[in-house]
């Protein structure tokens, strides 16, 4: 399954077995906290000011 940007970050940390160590390095570091159970990889990556093509690109890989 292809993680887009509607994905929500904890179906992408199910999804990618590296998706916790890719997402901490493109800044993304409360991937423990209630709001990233029901947070978009796009809202998170706008939240955080993250390029949200490259950390797809990554997440893809």
């Amino acid at each position: 399954m292809k993680i887009t940007r509607e994905t929500l970050i904890s179906d992408a940390l199910r999804l990618n077995p590296k998706a916790a160590e890719i997402l901490m390095r493109h800044g993304m570091g409360c991937l423990g906290c209630p709001s990233s159970q029901m947070e978009s990889l796009a809202q998170a990556a706008d939240i955080h000011g993250i390029d949200l093509n490259a950390l797809l690109e990554e997440l893809n890989k």
